[in-house]
Parts: C-alpha cells; sequence; structure tokens
C-alpha cells in the first residue's frame, strides 16, 4: 500500500491531518485543474475553488478498494471541472475536449479503435467515459504501454478469454499481489501461473490486457468496466 493512499484514509478521518494533507496536494490540485482547462489557474480563479472542493470530495469517498488516491481524485476533480465549464459555456463540446488523450506513439495503433474511441466521447453525454478513458491511459502509460495498444492484445479464443478473466479476478481479489503490481508496473505472472496454472505463455502474451483488466476492475471505472462483462461473469 502506498503511503499517500494511507496518508488519504487518515485525512479522511483526522480534520487536523486533512489540512496538512491539503496542503502538501495544491501543486496536484493546480496541475490537474490546468490539464483541463489548458490555461494557468490561480488560488483566485474560481476554478481553483471547484478544484479544491473536488479534492475534498474525493478524500471522504475515497478507500483502498478504488485503487491509487492520485488517480482516483484526478478523476474526481475533472468531472466537477467539467461540470463547472459546462454551466458556463454553451460550447462545451468544442472546449472540454481535450486532445491528449488520443495521443498515442505507437505507429501501428489500430485507426478504427480511435475512431471508435473518439465517437464514443465527442458528445457531452458521454463526459464521464471520456474522462475515463484519460485516467486509464495515464495510468496504462507508467506500465509503459498504451490504452490503443490493447486491440491488439485482446484473447480472440473463447478458452484464452476465460484465462484472462480469471487472471485479473484473481490480482482485484488479492489486494497485496495487485499492490505490488501496481508498485512494480510488471504483472506477477509467477504468483498468477501457480495458483491459477495459466501457462506462462498464456499471461506472456496477454500481460498489457490482464495489466489493463485488473487495473479497471479495481480501479474507479464503471464505464469501462462494462467493456469487461465476461470478466464480470467470472466474478
Amino acid at each position: 500500500m502506498r503511503q499517500i493512499d494511507e496518508s488519504a484514509i487518515k485525512a479522511k478521518h483526522d480534520k487536523y491531518h486533512i489540512e496538512t494533507f491539503i496542503k502538501e496536494h495544491e501543486f496536484f490540485i493546480l496541475k490537474t485543474a490546468h490539464k483541463v482547462t489548458g490555461k494557468y489557474i490561480t488560488k483566485s480563479d474560481d476554478q481553483w475553488s471547484v478544484s479544491l472542493s473536488a479534492f475534498n470530495e474525493a478524500i471522504s469517498a475515497y478507500s483502498f478498494e478504488k485503487g491509487s488516491f492520485l488517480s482516483f481524485s484526478e478523476l474526481v476533480i475533472k468531472r466537477r471541472l467539467y461540470d463547472y465549464i459546462k454551466k458556463q459555456s454553451k460550447h462545451f463540446c468544442e472546449v472540454a475536449i481535450s486532445p491528449f488523450i488520443f495521443e498515442n506513439s505507437d505507429e501501428e495503433e489500430d485507426l478504427s479503435l480511435r475512431q471508435a474511441v473518439m465517437s464514443k466521447v465527442s458528445t457531452k453525454q458521454n463526459d464521464d467515459a471520456k474522462l475515463e478513458i484519460e485516467a486509464i491511459t495515464f495510468t496504462l502509460k507508467q506500465y509503459g504501454f498504451s490504452f490503443y495498444d490493447l486491440i491488439s492484445v485482446s484473447p480472440k479464443a473463447l478458452k484464452t478469454k476465460k484465462s484472462c478473466a480469471k487472471a485479473i479476478v484473481f490480482l482485484s481479489e488479492n489486494q497485496i499481489i495487485l499492490n505490488e503490481m501496481k508498485k512494480t508496473k510488471n504483472l506477477p505472472i509467477k504468483a498468477i501461473e501457480k495458483n491459477l496454472c495459466i501457462p506462462r505463455k498464456v499471461l506472456e502474451r496477454h500481460r498489457k490486457y490482464i495489466i489493463a483488466g485488473a487495473e479497471i476492475i479495481s480501479g474507479y471505472y464503471p464505464i469501462l468496466s462494462e467493456y469487461l462483462k465476461f470478466v464480470k461473469e467470472e466474478l
């Protein structure tokens, strides 16, 4: 368990600690606000008040089951800022779509997937889906691959799908092993192979997919998790 996650839990129950915790993360809050609005934010701006309130909301709602606190709080801040922008602008759909969620250095990315995702998130009723994709994109980048890489590593055969689902469920239900994966940014192949008797070759071939699935199922991604129905069936 990361120290910052434990500190967030402490802040949730300690009104004295929460002030220090917020003070320590002012730069993170401002940076997140800047990422959404695309402009420099100061403490005199309304966006700061919205972001600060959202950060407090994230502290109140956080639990270890929701994954990394920073990822969770970033998602909450962005949602509240987009709500604010919607109220302030009739052209929300034009100004709120942040292009960086579609950035990808993989030259072999699947164009049809990008088009499908863009279509999904380019309407204001799908803001939450866009935010979830943005958040998981940031998380997966730390593992060294892109959200758009998943199209080429998704299991096709039913037997392989079931094996991947079992691995994802195993990780989501074993917090210590899951935390180790998040800390080292490596799939714990040996632990999965030992406990589930899934061939190493399958785990290595679908490493990215299993990692992404585990992050989504164990994190705060209610919309994206709907695309992992076969994993939910395994749960």
